[in-house]
């Protein structure tokens, strides 16, 4: 795949279906909620949520009281589909078009999420560039939430394939800029019906 132009295959693909039909789609994000609750995680929190498109994540953490929020994603439509789904609240969000792993991060982060972007990068110089941002980006003691498809899970998602990992390969990617504070998997289940296994492992930045 490589001459794969990564932004067109999302932006066709958020261009020709809707939300609720893709696999991803979930309207309460639970494994990311539970964390801010638990963690009791500051309302003045800078968060940033990496490929959220026009999932819903941004919409619960508005009506939380969170107000430093960030969305990143590779395909304009999709944020253009949340800022529709918004409103006015949307002009409380900082909108960003870009491919993870071309980002330059402005400001630092107390708060990483990404859930089910991080595995779609499948070349070593593209994931060791996502680390690299990342360290970059989250500042010392802050956390970073980080969900991929499991060993156990599938082996392409919207037509293109992607790298599974196990809560021991995905903790050690990130050592040892930031500590590791546990792994869980979970099982999601798509729209079609279908269950999807991933792990979420919650890192603090050393």
């Amino acid at each position: 795949m490589s001459n794969f132009d990564r932004r067109k295959h999302w932006e066709n693909l958020y261009q020709s279906t809707d939300t609720s039909t893709k696999s991803w789609y979930q309207t309460t994000p639970e494994i990311a909620l539970s964390f801010f609750e638990d963690k009791k995680i500051p309302h003045s929190s800078r968060i940033i949520d990496i490929g959220g498109g026009d999932t819903f994540l941004i919409d619960h953490l508005l009506e939380r009281g969170y107000h430093h929020l960030t969305l990143l994603d590779i395909s304009p439509t999709a944020l253009q589909n949340t800022k529709r789904r918004l409103g006015e609240r949307a002009n409380k969000i900082n909108f960003v078009s870009s491919d993870i792993v071309h980002f330059h991060p402005k400001e630092s982060y107390d708060v990483w999420h990404d859930r089910a972007t991080f595995h779609f990068l499948t070349q070593e110089d593209e994931i060791d560039k996502y680390i690299d941002i990342a360290t970059q980006a989250v500042r010392p003691g802050g956390w970073m939430i980080l969900g991929t498809f499991s060993m156990q899970g599938p082996d392409q998602c919207s037509g293109i394939p992607i790298r599974k990992y196990s809560k021991e390969s995905l903790s050690k990617l990130f050592l040892p800029e930031f500590d590791i504070i546990q792994c869980q998997y979970y099982d999601h289940q798509t729209p079609g019906g279908s269950l999807q296994n991933f792990v979420f492992c919650f890192f603090k930045r050393k």
